[in-house]
């Protein structure tokens, strides 16, 4: 797994795909959660895109620096990594903080080609950080946290992966101290004006999200010029998981319309 310094924090990714003429797909993950979050996306669009999958600071294997962390710290990790992948440009995908931190590239940056923004909050006021924060040495919190973040009707599924999802959890997410550090990212977020965001975005939501409100949601996409709503009516905050099949297919169009635009 490469990794690259980012003003002095080592900041680990993984990538898969070597085609320059493929378009860039890069993941940013939710507050306190390591790479394992985006399992179900990585392989699907790893054959069609160059594929990036970043570790965000403070989980994972990368670095966990004292905090707190500001946003410019995350978007310049990630310009740490596009230069080391010489990409210039990418399609950003971002879970909850991890779509904060797209918004912000896309405002600080010329990076972004186009933003799918999951589960991400219009405002740092609009996140609700307490079913993304269980103690990762607790096994017990952890599976609570999980459920919490999927459906009940997914959860009792005989192949749903939540033990899965508790282990990884606990090798991977963040400590409590570096889960703050990564929150204090969202003190005062707030990515207005959102008419200057021209790029393609889509803003996907599970209907029984219990860290942002749809609603919210619903309000971020249609306040970008070109901004489109995408909910899953029964799905919770990891749509990723619950709607992996459907969701890969969405971003797979979506990439591929936006390279186009």
């Amino acid at each position: 797994m490469p990794s690259v310094d980012a003003g002095g924090c080592g900041i680990h990714y993984t990538r898969a795909g070597e085609n320059p003429d493929a378009p860039a797909v890069v993941f940013l993950g939710d507050l306190g959660f390591g790479a394992w979050g985006w399992s179900w996306q990585y392989g699907a669009l790893a054959g069609p895109c160059r594929v990036v999958v970043i570790d965000t600071r403070g989980a994972g294997r990368s670095d966990a620096p004292d905090g707190p962390y500001a946003m410019a710290d995350l978007v310049g990790d990630l310009e740490a990594i596009l230069a080391d992948c010489s990409i210039r440009t990418a399609h950003l995908v971002g879970c909850g903080l991890g779509g904060a931190v797209a918004l912000a590239a896309a405002r600080q940056t010329n990076r972004a080609e186009s933003l799918t923004l999951i589960g991400t909050p219009p405002s740092g006021e609009a996140f609700d950080p307490d079913p993304l924060s269980p103690d990762p040495t607790d096994k017990s919190a952890l599976r609570a946290s999980t459920t919490s973040l999927l459906s009940a009707a997914f959860c009792e599924r005989e192949d749903a992966p939540v033990e899965r999802i508790v282990e990884w959890r606990g090798e991977e997410d963040a400590t409590p101290a570096a889960r703050e550090a990564q929150l204090a990212a969202l003190d005062g977020f707030d990515p207005e004006p959102l008419y200057e965001l021209t790029l393609p975005v889509r803003v996907v939501f599970g209907g029984a999200d219990p860290v942002v409100d749809p609603a919210a949601g619903r309000q971020l996409a249609e306040e970008l010029p070109n901004g489109e709503f995408k909910l899953y009516p029964k799905a919770s905050h990891l749509v990723t998981v619950e709607r992996s099949a459907a969701l890969n297919d969405f971003l797979l169009g979506f990439v591929e319309s936006a390279a186009d635009h």
